[in-house]
């Protein structure tokens, strides 16, 4: 399942025909049209106008990014926001940055993804029992939301959860990432966050954490590529084995 080329598309989720995939699908469409929080609403509008040179003449996404997998998922990726430049390009999570290569090299490897490679919203990428989404939809700037930002995306994180029932592991990427899992998964007390924790939910779920995919923890090899395969083994053994 993937964006199309027609940004529009990209508020779509497929395949249709049960009512919890429709009620994903509205989610989403909810989520792009979303102006809750001024700061992120006039970040990400103007950085879609000024751009980065390298993409000057490539249309911009330029609003809430929306979730983007399969919605019979096992496997839940739980990210921070979307990337100025990345996915607040492209309207598709992690897609167009060198966190985005870095996850999806790892989702393919791991047999989630039908490719190791996301450059674009229609470049043909497809999630196989695996669901990505974050707990604000908006790229923040300095990739810093406010506790207030990640308080009025909330609601549409804990809609996500409710809707993807059949997530047997949540992969959280980084701190946020967690602290939003346990949140909304009624995790308490919260364990301390560390690559490779895993924290019981309930008798079928657990949460299975790693360091976030950004630069700062990749480029210094705080998280080298071996970690992050060592999470989804993890991952697919807890949610059950390949699903096809």
């Amino acid at each position: 399942m993937g964006f199309g080329a027609d940004f529009e598309e990209a508020i779509e989720v497929e395949p249709i025909g049960c009512g919890a995939v429709d009620n994903l699908r509205l989610l989403n469409r909810e989520i792009t049209e979303c102006r809750a929080c001024p700061r992120l609403v006039e970040w990400r509008e103007r950085v879609a106008v000024e751009k980065r040179a390298a993409f000057r003449d490539e249309p911009y996404w330029g609003r809430p990014v929306p979730g983007f997998g399969d919605p019979n998922a096992r496997v839940l990726v739980v990210g921070l926001a979307p990337a100025a430049h990345g996915a607040n390009r492209t309207g598709r999570m992690f897609t167009g940055d060198r966190s985005g290569d870095w996850l999806y090299r790892a989702l393919h490897r791991a047999g989630y993804a039908n490719q190791p490679t996301s450059t674009a919203g229609d470049d043909g990428l497809e999630l196989f029992d695996a669901y990505i989404t974050s707990p604000v939809h908006c790229a923040p700037p300095a990739n810093k939301p406010t506790a207030e930002e990640r308080a009025n995306c909330r609601r549409h994180f804990t809609r996500e959860v409710a809707l993807l029932t059949e997530v047997r592991a949540v992969v959280v990427l980084g701190q946020i990432g967690y602290q939003a899992a346990c949140t909304d998964f009624g995790v308490k007390p919260r364990p301390k966050f560390g690559h490779g924790v895993e924290v019981p939910i309930d008798a079928r779920r657990t949460i299975v954490c790693s360091y976030h995919v950004s630069q700062q923890n990749t480029f210094t090899g705080r998280l080298t590529e071996p970690m992050l395969d060592a999470v989804f083994v993890r991952a697919r053994a807890l949610a059950g084995g390949p699903s096809r």
